[in-house]
């Protein structure tokens, strides 16, 4: 009994020592902070403002669905801004894409899920999130046409009021400072020599500083710093201690487990993998060494369709949020929305783990 305790702390503890070694200077280091300087510099309000009914689709759905890498959530964080602005008279299409977009293409996941489980996977991951967050929107708003028609009567009856935001700096200085910041993630993480990727960390990490110290103000420095802070320290601990656990349940049920569920590209494999994903509660991150060391992606045992029908339906649901997002917009929509997630997930993951090119 005590050899099998030890195993399991054990292999907890290589789980940790695997994921977090390999990744955290390389990859999480920089991407809390890209994350701390969205969150602190890309006004959210400047966002939110487009999702009425009556927005233009091309413009409202297109922001709404790039959402996440703006606002940097994940699925329990979302629900609260999602009921915020379904009440503030947005579109329950936009909201949607809103709701699906914000943890799926969160800017932490989706670089974590590339450097841990594969840049292919990786990518995948944030187009499918873009274009599913669309579709799904769109179709809440088809099938839910009379919830919009309340919605623009009730702002037709209500004043508006238009906000107004002074450019202070040039308008270079904010796209190169996050140019930057993606610098020095992407050849701090490359398989370059690391004199090189020092020296070029270096020259990029010297570059920012001159930016912040002649464009950026004490308050906004000091704000950005706070922001990266909040996601470490709401997000790190959780990692850590869930990529722990997820190793003693790899050492109870081992990814072999797994591979006569999960291991081919069915349309079978995939719909399950969308319903677990729906089923399960995953913190940010956590999904990633869940789906690598848990199901055995990294090792091969978990095929590259389910894997992806999993990181799309599970950050966007699972069965805490759909109680709650039922109290925010009722039974009846939820219902339609989760369905809809599971289908778009299956057939995300079909489509990608048979190689099947849309034109």
């Amino acid at each position: 009994m005590i050899d099998i305790l030890i195993g399991a702390l054990a292999s907890g503890l290589a789980s940790v020592l695997d994921y977090l070694s390999a990744h955290v200077l390389t990859c999480l280091v920089p991407a809390f902070f890209i994350a701390g300087a969205i969150a602190a510099f890309v006004k959210k309000d400047a966002i939110l403002k487009y999702f009425s009914p009556d927005a233009p689709r091309h413009i409202s759905y297109g922001i709404a669905s790039v959402s996440g890498t703006v606002l940097a959530v994940c699925s329990c964080t979302i629900l609260p801004i999602f009921a915020g602005i379904l009440k503030k008279g947005s579109g329950i299409g936009p909201a949607t894409t809103f709701l699906f977009a914000g943890p799926a293409i969160n800017i932490l996941a989706v670089i974590y899920t590339a450097w841990v489980l594969g840049f292919d996977l990786g990518i995948a991951r944030a187009v499918s999130a873009v274009l599913l967050a669309i579709v799904i929107g769109l179709a809440m708003a088809l099938i839910f046409r009379s919830t919009d028609i309340e919605t623009l009567k009730k702002k037709a009856m209500a004043p508006s009021v238009a906000g107004a935001c002074e450019e202070e700096k040039p308008r270079w200085v904010t796209p190169a400072f996050f140019a930057l910041l993606v610098g020095v993630l992407v050849f701090g993480a490359s398989p370059l020599e690391w004199v090189i990727r020092l020296s070029i960390v270096y020259i990029l990490t010297l570059a920012i500083a001159v930016l912040l110290i002649y464009y950026f103000d004490k308050d906004e420095v000091t704000d950005w710093g706070m922001e990266t802070w909040d996601l470490t320290k709401k997000i790190f601990p959780i990692l850590i201690g869930g990529t722990f656990l997820v190793g003693i349940i790899a050492f109870f049920l081992p990814p072999e487990t797994f591979q006569p569920y999960f291991g081919n590209n069915s349309l079978g494999a995939n719909f399950l993998a969308a319903i677990v994903g729906m089923i399960l509660y995953m913190p940010t991150l956590l999904e990633v060494p869940i789906i690598g060391t848990t199901f055995g992606y990294t090792t091969g045992h978990m095929a590259a369709g389910p894997a992806l029908a999993l990181l799309l339906a599970g950050p966007t649901v699972s069965l805490p949020s759909v109680l709650v997002i039922s109290r925010i917009m009722g039974a009846k929509k939820t219902a339609a929305y989760v369905a809809l997630v599971i289908v778009f997930a299956t057939i995300a993951g079909f489509v990608y783990g048979n190689g099947i090119v849309l034109l």
